[in-house]
């Protein structure tokens, strides 16, 4: 996903999964331990767009040394000539295996840093194959037109985005949720090939409207029906990812209910996603730092659970 802060809020939204992929060896306790190298690859949720400090190669990836796998890498204490960031703003599945062209630099195939003795790989993408991003921005123009024209008072509609993807039983995001679920699923295929000897944890979405639909109208200028429409979305995605993890024989990380709360209609001080104007060193709708360490942090607790 590219950020706001270049191309608008179109590029702001883009979500990630987080795929892990970890052979372990063992501590002097007999503990399973993470073992190196590490190669991160995905989307603008993994690389951390506006969070400082931004790598520069290339420039165009917003990619942060405060990011989710920069953070796991230093909790596993990995050498600096053990960990690969590949993740960069913008990207699709179809990243992962061809050079993205960015606005500043171009990005190699982000699986061309696998190898068969990588032993931890993630991978955050997904939310640019749904058009997640569009979606939002177009929810955010009728959440302005709704409440210049009085809300709900004379239409008695308070979702007057979710015509625009749902109607005659057909949902527009529900079938790309479904082309995602299949592209991410050959994704994990190549991950195994490239990396045989890995254990995969796929990694979800965190929260980033709240479910309730509560007003938010001075951070994210969306109508409340519409709110609990994209978080329902952003659920189905999660359920996906969770289900293609599963098949494939992969761990899902639950990041949305460690969440829950922290959305960006949430206080500033405890949010983990910064709202259309951000409060807080990130791109909008994004994760913060904050959000970031939660991230990091369900991973680990994940593949210590799973070690």
């Amino acid at each position: 996903m590219r950020t706001f802060v270049r191309v608008g809020l179109a590029g702001a939204v883009a979500c990630g999964v987080l795929v892990t992929a970890i052979a372990v060896g063992r501590d002097d306790d007999g503990s399973a331990a993470p073992q190196g190298p590490y190669v991160a690859l995905g989307d603008s949720y993994t690389s951390g767009p506006g969070i400082p400090t931004q790598a520069t190669t290339p420039a165009g990836c917003d990619r942060s040394d405060r990011n989710y796998p920069s953070l796991v890498a230093r909790q596993l204490a990995l050498d600096t000539a053990d960990f690969r960031d590949m993740s960069c703003s913008g990207a699709k599945i179809a990243d992962l295996s061809s050079a993205q062209t960015t606005d500043n630099g171009v990005n190699p195939a982000q699986l061309s840093a696998l190898t068969a003795r990588t032993g931890l790989v993630t991978i955050g993408v997904g939310g640019n194959d749904i058009g997640f991003a569009a979606t939002i921005q177009e929810c955010v123009k009728k959440g302005v037109v709704y409440r210049l024209t009085g809300s709900d008072r004379f239409t008695g509609n308070d979702a007057p985005c979710h015509g625009e993807y749902v109607s005659d039983g057909a949902d527009k995001v529900s079938r790309r949720i479904d082309t995602a679920g299949d592209r991410l699923t050959a994704a994990l295929a190549e991950v195994k090939r490239r990396a045989p000897r890995a254990e995969v944890y796929v990694v979800g979405y965190p929260a980033i409207l709240p479910s309730t639909g509560k007003r938010c109208d001075d951070d994210m200028t969306l109508a409340p029906g519409d709110m609990r429409f994209l978080d329902a979305k952003e659920r189905q995605l999660n359920s996906t990812l969770r289900k293609r993890a599963e098949a494939a024989g992969a761990v899902y990380v639950d990041t949305y209910g460690p969440s829950v709360g922290r959305d960006a209609c949430a206080a500033r001080d405890s949010r983990w996603i910064e709202p259309l104007i951000p409060a807080a060193d990130a791109a909008p709708v994004h994760p913060n730092e904050r959000g970031e360490r939660g991230m990091a942090d369900a991973v680990l607790r994940a593949v210590k659970a799973s070690g």
